[in-house]
């Protein structure tokens, strides 16, 4: 079968705090769009922007439609396809509420992702609807064999996500008393991103954990490949997960003898890994330096970062070129591109009360996530200073500096950009400091929190 169209959607709806479309936010170190091309490319030839669904034009050949928010990796794709193009008929992808995965990670925040009702349910209750009387959840992402036609009915196609759930590592009663301490892996993963917490779920959960549950599944059921492993780090005399079956390790990068590297994992080309640094189940991109004693887990870690030494990074996503400083300690954050982090700065993820997690949704209202613990997020082109300490899921816009003060070293709130602290210096010398990533919205002073309370 030839290669079909694909029209794309534009979600121009921009991301806090990064001020970006999710198209533009990277996902495994690759901006969405690049992701979804790479994904779609042994299917589509011809990529064509649309406004809305119903712009698509009606013309008489097979096509994908999907909106650029959407994130989705190579296996959701393949089965999503094989599935599609054996049903003939127009279908738009489906889950079910019986799917943890993507209950847990595509269902909350989500406004693009459309719940449909139960048949029966045809008396509203008092109170709304809730999730007890959904039937299924419906994504952006469509297939018609003969074209797209408003006039055809679609069928909703239920991926699933093969999920497995898997616990924290062991804790004191106090903090497993606050809901289940697990993730749900998954072998195909998809989510709509329109949210910072869900590039994060994408990045790690649906991304770093996928690839990680792929290679379990594959070695349950595959002795030939578990064989290949064993005679692998036999012959190169290393550990299992440190043999080169399961660490990729791109050209001229350097690697010292003393550091230790666990995989899955990727290391992209020309880098630098230095004495004592741990790397575990991290995807990492080229032309990244990490320095001596730094430990990385379960993290992605963008082009050309610099990372000096003892940083700490857990379940934490780094867009390219950011700088995390010595001593800093990063959990469960999501860092935009051209960030600096100082010294010894700590980006907590765990509320010390037991209140659930909730967040700032795009609009100004708060929401749970679903999640007992949760970092924080930081924008593009920030400059953090040195020394500070940041609660559980607060967000930095992007392009803020923030400098330690004696009456502010923590941070307890949302930032925005008219906080930022080089507002307060001489105009010859804030201006220095160039505003790259601009809020679509002119004026929301009238929305930011008051430091008191």
């Amino acid at each position: 079968m030839g290669k079909i169209k694909k029209y794309v959607i534009q979600d121009t709806q921009h991301i806090a705090p990064f001020n970006q479309p999710a198209r533009e936010l990277n996902v495994l170190n690759k901006p969405l769009w690049l992701a979804q091309r790479d994904v779609l490319a042994a299917y589509c030839e011809t990529e064509i922007p649309v406004e809305a669904l119903e712009q698509t034009p009606r013309l008489p050949e097979p096509c994908l439609i999907h909106s650029d928010s959407l994130y989705f990796d190579q296996a959701y794709t393949d089965e999503f396809m094989r599935q599609a193009q054996r049903a003939g008929q127009p279908v738009r992808a489906a889950f079910r509420p019986d799917d943890k995965a993507f209950m847990a990670y595509a269902a909350p925040l989500s406004r693009r992702v459309k719940a449909v009702y139960k048949a029966h349910d045809t008396i509203p209750r008092r109170n709304g609807r809730g999730r007890d009387d959904v039937d299924h959840y419906e994504v952006d992402l469509w297939y018609f064999p003969n074209g797209y036609d408003p006039a055809l009915p679609v069928t909703p196609l239920f991926i699933d996500s093969g999920w497995a759930e898997y616990g924290y590592y062991s804790v004191p009663d106090y903090m497993s008393n606050r809901g289940d301490l697990v993730h749900y892996v998954t072998k195909r993963s998809m989510l709509s991103i329109e949210h910072w917490v869900h590039v994060f779920f994408a990045n790690v959960p649906m991304g770093i954990f996928s690839i990680g549950h792929r290679f379990e599944w594959r070695t349950q059921h595959s002795n030939f490949y578990l064989l290949r492993i064993l005679l692998r780090a036999l012959i190169e005399q290393t550990q299992l997960l440190s043999c080169s079956e399961l660490v990729h390790i791109g050209k001229n990068t350097s690697i010292n003898p003393t550091a230790v590297i666990q995989g899955p994992a990727y290391i992209g080309e020309n880098c630098t890994i230095g004495a004592g640094v741990v790397i575990q189940n991290c995807y990492i991109g080229n032309n990244v330096n990490i320095d001596q004693g730094s430990q990385l887990m379960l993290s992605v870690i963008g082009d050309g970062c610099f990372i000096p030494f003892r940083a700490s990074l857990y379940l934490t996503v780094l867009m390219e070129h950011c700088i995390v400083a010595q001593n800093t300690c990063l959990q469960m954050c999501v860092i935009g591109r051209g960030s600096f982090i100082g010294a010894g700065s700590t980006f907590t993820d765990y509320n010390l009360l037991p209140k659930p997690i909730d967040v700032e949704t795009n609009d100004g209202k708060r929401e749970k996530v679903g999640q007992p613990v949760l970092g924080s997020c930081v924008g593009h082109n920030c400059r953090i200073g040195s020394g500070m300490v940041i609660y559980p899921a607060r967000m930095i816009e992007s392009d803020v500096v923030l400098v330690a003060k004696p009456d502010r070293r923590v941070i307890r709130k949302n930032i925005s950009f008219e906080e930022s602290d080089h507002h307060d210096l001489r105009p010859e010398v804030a201006r220095l400091h160039k505003q790259k990533y601009p809020r679509r919205v002119a004026d929301e002073r009238d929305l930011l929190e008051p430091w008191e309370g």
